[in-house]
């Protein structure tokens, strides 16, 4: 056990004034482990199968719903509307949060996938501009804003509740599923619509091939609200409906997100500090490259969507890997050598993406993954950590989305406007730079929580096994704590 958790562990004792019994740990069960790391994991693939459509459609877009405007206005038109969703992402987190935490993760999370599929879904039954007119981009403007109220409750929802379900050793690595399910959605959302750019014209995919990757959310909504439906409270949630609890849950939510700000502002600064570092990256990688690479470096959309493709399924190899990494060496010392990797290796890739052939771009591309990957694989155990359970739903609600929102989704579109007003290409790698200081500079003052129980909650464990070992562990290690001010190695 790393020194941290021996540590806090020990607090626990000394506010305990015992050791721990078997009743005071919790176990949790496999297969109801399994299913909530599935249906959360399956949400955010929901989630970025539409990112990953729209990202490599955005051209498209921009012709079907903007026709009448020049290419490069369309496009920023395109990303305007991608970045619109994020206006009313934090609404989202302010209203599903506090729900959330009063309510039921599970309920919430049920909800906000009805209303994502439905956003998505709707977006392939809207009519181009050449149909009705100025209607057509209003209806498309109201389809991503659903997808973003929802969106607002999606994310923190199913971080939350992965957490409050996966056992403390393995909580970095189980929570990594959760983007895990991310990258995959971007991977099949980009991969089908380089199928139908192969397979169809571009008379084709203007008229009616654009639409499938949207109308194929639907289905996979009903899977995916199902699945979630079958799913049973976090053990940390149910834990922390006593009567205190039931009476806290009473305020209003405006009283609630009040006194969330006043009483967790250095933890919301904290997480939205790695939420910036995270979706920076994360939208300039997965928003942004696809356009980059056809608009402004003029590469044909096949290459262009091979790379990024290629980009998405080297995160899907590497993320649960350094996902159990943060386990072992913890969740800073991965955040930190990344974020510093970023500063250094931001404009080589960025030259290396320009350079002509294959390989020099592949290896570019497989850089800025490998560190998407980093920031990614710790944030879904990381940033829940970072708050009570009482108003942990709420909490990641409202640093989160504002984070994403402020500087996530408007990547595209500010980097898009900065490259087209200053004719620097490089732009983009300068805007990761400056996400890398950022970045680095919240991590020191971030608490290490791997192998740690979180705030509020049980010691959990994943067998009977480890349940006798944590108790035998908390015997000794109480003994130590009446003696010593500190645990020791």
């Amino acid at each position: 056990m790393p020194r941290h958790a021996r540590e806090e562990l020990i607090r626990r004792l000394r506010r305990n004034e015992r050791a721990f019994r078997a009743e005071d740990v919790q176990v949790v069960e496999r297969p109801m482990l399994r299913r909530a790391v599935g249906a959360s994991a399956l949400g955010n693939c929901m989630e970025w199968f539409d990112f990953g459509v729209y990202s490599y459609l955005a051209a498209t877009i921009g012709k079907v719903f903007f026709p009448g405007a020049s290419p490069a206005a369309q496009l920023v038109s395109s990303f305007a509307t991608f970045a619109a969703a994020f206006v009313v992402r934090p609404l989202g987190g302010l209203v599903f949060g506090p729900l959330g935490d009063r309510i039921g993760r599970q309920k919430v999370l049920a909800t906000t996938m009805i209303m994502m599929s439905a956003g998505t879904f709707a977006i392939g039954l809207i009519p181009g501009y050449a149909t009705i007119g100025i209607a057509a981009p209003v209806l498309l403007l109201l389809a991503r804003m659903v997808q973003g109220f929802s969106t607002g409750g999606e994310y923190g929802g199913a971080t939350t509740f992965v957490a409050e379900y996966a056992p403390d050793r393995r909580r970095g690595f189980l929570s990594s599923w959760l983007d895990f399910g991310t990258f995959v959605g971007y991977a099949l959302g980009s991969a089908l619509v380089t199928v139908l750019n192969l397979a169809l014209s571009d008379a084709e995919m203007l008229s009616w091939g654009w639409r499938i990757p949207f109308l194929v959310a639907g289905p996979l909504g009903v899977i995916g609200l199902y699945i979630r439906l079958r799913l049973e409270e976090s053990p940390a949630f149910q834990q922390q409906l006593d009567e205190h609890e039931r009476e806290l849950a009473q305020k209003s939510a405006g009283r609630e997100i009040k006194s969330i700000v006043r009483n967790q502002w250095r933890p919301l600064l904290i997480c939205m500090g790695l939420v910036l570092l995270y979706n920076v990256t994360n939208y300039m990688v997965t928003g942004y490259l696809p356009t980059y690479l056809t608009e402004t470096l003029h590469r044909s959309s096949s290459s262009a969507d091979a790379l990024v493709l290629l980009g998405m399924l080297w995160i899907v190899l590497l993320i649960t890997f350094l996902g159990r990494l943060s386990d072992r060496v913890g969740r800073r010392p991965v955040y930190a050598v990344a974020a510093a990797a970023m500063i250094a290796l931001a404009v080589p890739s960025f030259l290396l993406i320009k350079a002509d052939g294959w390989w020099p771009p592949v290896l570019g591309v497989l850089v800025l993954a490998t560190l998407l990957a980093c920031f990614a694989a710790p944030s879904a155990a990381t940033l829940p950590a970072l708050f009570p359970t009482a108003v942990r739903y709420a909490a990641m609600g409202i640093g989160f989305n504002v984070a994403v929102s402020a500087f996530g989704g408007t990547t595209p579109l500010f980097t898009e406007a900065l490259v087209n007003i200053t004719g620097d290409d490089l732009m983009p790698a300068y805007y990761l730079m400056v996400a890398g200081a950022i970045g680095l500079l919240t991590v020191k003052f971030l608490p290490e929580s791997a192998q740690s129980p979180l705030s509020g909650s049980r010691p959990m464990v994943g067998s009977k096994e480890e349940q006798r070992e944590l108790v035998r562990l908390s015997d000794e290690l109480y003994a130590l704590a009446r003696t010593g001010p500190s645990a020791k190695d």
